[in-house]
């Protein structure tokens, strides 16, 4: 199976596991020649929060989660890490559920692979909490690649 579509999902709490989801997107991107589509899901709270951070013109016109995600800090890293590694790269925003969206997302786009950041959790901590990774790993429609922060 080929690897034509990479979805790299980031959020604003990847800032500690940039590199490293960079870094291993490069590894899989860069020699199959796929395309990355970074994704970014909102709550809708955050998503309002970013247009008034990011002083959007709301009256103008209508914001699309694909227009704060391009210009949301997280997503520029990323980019600019795409960008020097000569890596084609697509940016796509969501507002909704994070792993509802994210799945919806590597469905609509037809994903060969997703990755997705995470941190180590306790068993009790997921009860509890739940993990976004590993909802998004059961109900992926293709595989995922789950990406920890370094633990130096």
């Amino acid at each position: 199976m080929a690897i034509e579509t990479i979805l790299l999902a980031v959020g604003a709490g990847d800032t500690d596991r940039l590199d490293r989801l960079a870094e291993e997107t490069i590894d899989v991107a860069g020699p199959t020649g796929a395309t990355v589509v970074i994704g970014h899901v909102f709550t809708k709270s955050e998503y309002n929060d970013a247009l008034d951070n990011l002083d959007f013109d709301v009256t103008a016109e209508e914001v699309s989660g694909d227009d704060v995600a391009r210009r949301h800090a997280t997503v520029r890293d990323i980019v600019k890490k795409l960008e020097e590694a000569d890596v084609d790269y697509i940016v796509r925003g969501a507002v909704g559920d994070y792993a509802d969206e994210l799945v919806a997302l590597a469905k609509d786009i037809d994903a060969d692979r997703l990755l997705v950041g995470g941190r180590k959790r306790s068993p009790a901590g997921k009860a509890v909490f739940g993990s976004l990774a590993q909802e998004v790993m059961l109900e992926s429609p293709c595989p995922v690649t789950f990406v920890r922060a370094d633990t130096k």
